[in-house]
C-alpha cells in the first residue's frame, strides 16, 4: 500500500468505500500502487494497468488498455467518444463491486496478461486533420510549431478536437490564440 493513496483516501470522502474495495481488488492482483494524476493508479512492471476514478454521479475502474480485453460480460465502456484505448466499468454502490469482484479480478488478470505479452493498443495517428486555422498559426510561428510537435500525440489530439469542434473559422482561430501560451509551455488542454 502506498502512503500517498492512504492520504488520498482520507482526504476524499466521495466514493471512499467503493474506492477502498476496488483498491483491495487491485492489490490482491499483485499490482503496484501509485498516485498519478491525482488518482490511485495500479501498474505492472512500470506499465499502468488500472486507475480508480471518482465522479459526481459514479466511480469507475478504468483499464488503461481496456480495448485489448475480451469483455466477455459486456461491462466495459469507452469514457468518451474519442477514446481509443481506455475502457472503464462504472459503479454507484459498493454492493455492485462486491457482486462483480471475481469478474473484476479476472478482467485485471487479463489486463496483466496483456502487459506480460507486450500487447499494445493500435492507436490511430492523428485521425482528425488539424484545422486550417491551427495550421496557419503553426506556419506563422516556428516556436509554436515546435512546441506543438513536442506535445504527446494525445495532447495534440485533444487540441485538434477542441479547435475543430468550433463551427466558425473565427471561433477556431480564437481558440488557437487562447491556447497558444499553454502549448508553448508544453501543457495539454486539460493540464
Amino acid at each position: 500500500m502506498n502512503p500517498k493513496v492512504e492520504v488520498f483516501l482520507r482526504q476524499t470522502p466521495e466514493w471512499r468505500e467503493e474506492t477502498k474495495r476496488l483498491r483491495a481488488i487491485a492489490l490482491r492482483c499483485g499490482l503496484t500502487e501509485e498516485l498519478k494524476w491525482g488518482k490511485p493508479c495500479y501498474s505492472f512492471q512500470g506499465s499502468n494497468v488500472v486507475l480508480l476514478q471518482g465522479f459526481k454521479e459514479s466511480c469507475a475502474l478504468l483499464f488503461c488498455k481496456g480495448a485489448l480485453l475480451k469483455d466477455s460480460k459486456g461491462l466495459l465502456e469507452k469514457p468518451g467518444e474519442n477514446t481509443q484505448g481506455a475502457r472503464r466499468i462504472r459503479f454507484t454502490d459498493v454492493r455492485e463491486i462486491v457482486k462483480l469482484e471475481p469478474i473484476l479480478q479476472a478482467y485485471i488478470q487479463e489486463a496483466i496478461t496483456a502487459e506480460k505479452a507486450g500487447l499494445e493498443v493500435e492507436y490511430k495517428k492523428n485521425p482528425e486533420p488539424a484545422p486550417k486555422e491551427l495550421q496557419e498559426k503553426l506556419e506563422e510561428a516556428p516556436a509554436l510549431k515546435a512546441a506543438f510537435g513536442a506535445l504527446t500525440p494525445g495532447r495534440q489530439r485533444a487540441y485538434i478536437l477542441y479547435f475543430s469542434a468550433a463551427k466558425q473559422s473565427q471561433t477556431r482561430s480564437a481558440r488557437v490564440n487562447k491556447c497558444r501560451q499553454r502549448i508553448l509551455q508544453g501543457k495539454g488542454l486539460n493540464d
